[in-house]
């Protein structure tokens, strides 16, 4: 049996002996492979420079072919930018040329002028002299200076111009009369036939019938007692005097007064007159009148069939159950210019309910106090304002008597049914001194224009008849007179209804036969 270092040892020395042999042939094979590929990268490296030189060749070969290629275009593009200026220099040289002949032409224009211009200044000289001897002449011929000539020249311009005005006022009117004056009847005479309103006036009763001599004492009460009590409850004066058996009410307030009046009458039925007892019954009558005055409002708004109106506008109509106008009652007054103004408003085919509405409100400012300021135009609008009325009924009650502008179809109406309400024969009266006053305001005013020989006020100041003096006013100028009239009269005098204007121009010659 072999010792194991034995094998050991032998095996060391197989692997070394194999690692040497095996070194040997590497080597060997590695040289081999080295000159091989020393070889090949050699063959390698003369086919890149011969490639290279190739390459070389081509691309210095393009590069001159776009060398050439670029210069040829360069001079191509020179040769074409060469020809362009010169076409430009060209082009500008004629225009030079043509500006020196313009110029040139011009400036000959321009001396020719000149040369007319010396001609015409005296030509001009002369003529201004020729017609200042014409002037002159016929200043001389004429009697006339230049000035008087144009004096009488614009007189008679003036004149015909009045002459066709006053014809084309002629025509317009009698074009506005054939279409509109038919139409304007009909409606009013349809409006007035529906309307069933009544035609007497009504005033607060002031006057309180006494059943004795003997009460006239005992209102009056131990040292004035009594009658100073109803007298501050109710804001009232009572004349007691000669008058047998009747008291008299006086106050500016008729509401103020009708409480008096019915306190007066509670107090003679009860027969018990004292101070308490007179409060008492101040109160009961003020309750009983305000009770009175919303059922009077409630009632005229259910007439005209008008809804909706605050409570506090229907107790303002129903205290124009207490006001007069010219004796004519207000609260009737405005039922009828309610219906007047819808009645109209229907035959147009308009709103009649707006109408209606315009019409029962356009006096409501006739409720306040007359102790308040402003007319009752404006207290009716500030009150319409206040309860948030519609806007077209404010515009209406406003413009009825012209304070403003109307605009609207149904401040119109309410206009003209206001005049037809209060114009309508007995509708309305005033005191004797106002009437005399007004017809001879109306007269007056007739009277003041140039050429009106005389003027009467007929037919209670409905009609004015004017005679005009014919050597003064033409046929022509009546028109422009009366229109003016017409407009004077509107301006400073208040009055119902409407003024018809009569002007008569009469020519009357005169002989004697001998």
């Amino acid at each position: 049996m072999v010792p194991v270092w034995v094998l050991i040892i032998g095996i060391a020395v197989g692997l070394a002996a194999g690692g040497a042999v095996g070194f040997i042939i590497r080597k060997t094979i590695g040289e081999k492979a080295i000159g091989s590929a020393e070889e090949e990268a050699k063959r390698i490296l003369e086919d890149g420079h011969k490639d290279a030189e190739a390459r070389k060749k081509e691309v210095l070969l393009e590069a001159k072919e776009e060398v050439h290629r670029l210069r040829n275009e360069a001079e191509r593009e020179l040769k074409e930018r060469r020809s362009e200026v010169s076409r430009q220099e060209r082009r500008i040289t004629q225009k030079e040329e043509n500006l020196d002949k313009k110029t040139e032409a011009l400036e000959r224009k321009n001396e020719q002028l000149d040369e007319k211009l010396k001609v015409n200044d005296a030509l001009h000289e002369q003529i201004q002299g020729v017609l200042q001897q014409h002037q002159a002449k016929l200043e001389e011929i004429s009697g006339y200076t230049a000035e008087q000539a144009k004096a009488e020249l614009l007189e008679q311009i003036e004149s015909e111009a009045r002459h066709e005005m006053a014809q084309k006022l002629d025509e317009l009117e009698s074009q506005f009369k054939e279409e509109a004056d038919s139409k304007a009847r009909n409606l009013l005479s349809l409006a007035i036939q529906r309307c069933a309103a009544d035609h007497v006036t009504e005033a607060t009763i002031s006057a309180v019938a006494l059943p004795n001599e003997e009460m006239k004492g005992r209102i009056i009460g131990r040292e004035g007692r009594n009658i100073q009590k109803l007298e501050t409850l109710t804001g009232v004066e009572l004349i007691i005097d000669d008058t047998p058996e009747t008291i008299t009410v006086s106050g500016f307030d008729p509401v103020r007064r009708e409480i008096a009046r019915l306190a007066l009458e509670k107090l003679i039925a009860d027969g018990r007159i004292h101070p308490a007892r007179i409060e008492e019954m101040v109160e009961k009558a003020r309750k009983e009148v305000e009770a009175v005055i919303k059922q009077a409002g409630e009632r005229a708004t259910f007439e005209v069939r008008v809804h909706g109106i605050h409570p506090e506008l229907v107790k303002l109509l129903g205290r124009l159950r207490y006001r007069t106008s010219y004796g004519q009652n207000v609260l009737q007054h405005s039922i009828e210019v309610a219906w007047l103004a819808g009645m109209m408003a229907d035959e147009m085919g308009l709103d009649g309910s707006v109408a209606r509405r315009a019409g029962l409100l356009h006096d409501i400012g006739k409720a306040f106090p007359q102790d308040m300021e402003g007319s009752h135009v404006e207290l009716g609008v500030n009150a319409l304002k206040k309860y948030k009325e519609n806007a077209d009924v404010i515009h209406a009650v406003e413009a009825h008597h012209n304070d403003v502008e109307p605009h609207t179809i149904v401040a119109v109406l309410v206009q003209a049914a206001d005049a037809v309400s209060a114009a309508r024969p007995g509708a309305r009266r005033e005191d004797m001194e106002n009437y005399i006053k007004r017809l001879q305001k109306l007269e007056e005013i007739a009277a003041s224009f140039q050429g009106v020989d005389k003027a009467y006020a007929i037919q209670a100041g409905r009609e004015i008849r004017v005679m005009v003096k014919p050597e003064v006013v033409n046929d022509d100028g009546m028109k422009l007179i009366a229109r003016e009239m017409a407009k004077k009269i509107e301006d400073e005098v208040k009055y119902p209804g409407q003024i018809k204007l009569n002007l008569i121009r009469e020519t009357r010659t005169v002989d004697y036969a001998k």
